[in-house]
């Protein structure tokens, strides 16, 4: 069968699902495309929507591509529709509706979703969830001098948020359950460092807390605590993770565990099935394991990478994770994998927020994270992929290069 009777299909209309869209016609697939969305949007970014987009500084949506781009590409882009079931052996999916679509080969870029609290009082009005544009922009259109807003969360969408909220002029509460902001990704020094950051921009900061119950008639007026503390609250934006979204996986029979399965080429345990960006769950060929990466880079790159799986290449997706994040003045890049580590070494100025920290275990560098320091995420993706003993002492020294750590 020539590549013009085909019929490939991209379920998610995300970043991930987008690129992967481009990918395949800029390898020469010719065939018949369809990349569907569940949201009205054509594909945009998330990274803005916690950041300048949140504080009304960007110029319009975040979108992955211009609006004529899908239909002079010959894409068919769907807005607005559901797909309710996945069939691998008929190949086949349908849509709410009734319609059914067929296809030579599938790619699942559905993305994740905020994990909710069950609690009293969620229903309230001003109790936000932060994933999509819309969201984005009902928050920011709420965001006033001296509102006060309570952020249930300290990870990545939460800490940035509080920023945000504070350079609006909010009064900014945040509530986290572990001792430290971004503790279980970061640790405890690192962890400690954003405390103080988010102090020092005067964020009430309130660890090892978590929420009993939301209050109010029908607005949020109250945030009540476990230890029977209330928090007067104009709004409350929870930020606790997200799941991802593997509904119609597991409609198809397809292998979940903490998101889609995929081996190294991005496969499900289904033929002609693939899946890219927040939903995979991916073998890792450099980590040794499967990892599930929640990131801007991961979806652009793992979404190319499935486009050239879908056109039967033999390449096995391997980039080392990349992540940034903007809180006040303070950006940070993020290179690496790090789940358990003997020791973190830094380089630079803590105090003058200018460093780079590194994540060793046995010696050899897992992830690291330059704070105000920029062009060295390319060095230290060199330095994991060497995995060797590294000097701690040439790392911390700041006159050394990074290029001649290892040397």
């Amino acid at each position: 069968m020539s590549a013009q009777d085909q019929t490939f299909i991209i379920v998610g209309a995300s970043l991930a699902g987008a690129k992967a869209a481009e990918t395949l016609r800029e390898e020469g697939f010719d065939g018949r495309l369809i990349l569907i969305g569940a949201e009205p949007e054509r594909p945009y970014e998330r990274p803005p929507l916690s950041k300048d987009f949140l504080r009304g500084e960007a110029e319009g949506r975040p979108y992955v591509h211009a609006a004529g781009f899908y239909e002079q590409a010959d894409i068919e882009l769907r807005t607005g529709v559901t797909v309710r079931d996945l069939d691998p052996s008929a190949h086949q999916i349908g849509l709410e509706g009734g319609e059914r679509l067929g296809y030579d080969k599938l790619l699942l870029t559905t993305g994740a979703e905020p994990r909710r609290l069950p609690l009293e009082g969620r229903e309230l009005d001003g109790v936000h969830y932060l994933r999509s544009v819309r969201d984005s922009e009902e928050l920011g259109q709420r965001l006033g001098e001296g509102h006060r807003v309570v952020v249930i969360g300290a990870g990545w969408i939460g800490s940035e948020v509080a920023a945000s909220a504070r350079q609006k002029g909010c009064e900014v509460t945040m509530l986290e359950m572990s001792r430290f902001p971004l503790e279980r990704v970061l640790g405890p020094e690192l962890g400690s460092i954003y405390a103080e950051i988010h102090r020092e921009h005067g964020v009430k900061l309130m660890a090892q807390t978590a929420v009993e119950a939301f209050e109010g008639q029908r607005k949020i007026e109250r945030v009540r605590t476990d230890d029977g503390r209330t928090l007067d609250a104009d709004l409350v934006v929870v930020g606790i993770g997200v799941a991802p979204r593997t509904a119609l996986a597991e409609i198809g029979g397809l292998k979940i565990d903490n998101g889609i399965v995929v081996d190294q080429r991005l496969r499900t345990s289904a033929a002609d099935v693939l899946a890219a960006g927040d939903v995979a769950n991916a073998a890792h060929p450099f980590h040794g394991r499967h990892i599930r990466v929640e990131h801007w880079d991961n979806a652009i790159h793992q979404g190319e990478a499935a486009a050239r799986s879908m056109l039967g290449r033999e390449e096995p997706y391997e980039r080392i994770p990349y992540f940034f994040s903007d809180q006040y003045e303070v950006g940070m890049e993020y290179v690496g994998y790090a789940t358990d580590w003997d020791e973190v070494i830094f380089r630079g100025d803590l105090e003058a927020r200018e460093f780079i920290a590194f994540w060793l275990k046995d010696k050899r560098l897992l992830a690291g994270m330059n704070v105000n320091v920029w062009d060295v995420s390319d060095q230290i993706r060199e330095l994991i992929r060497l995995r060797r003993p590294l000097d701690r002492d040439r790392l911390a020294n700041p006159d050394r290069p990074l290029a001649r750590v290892a040397s």
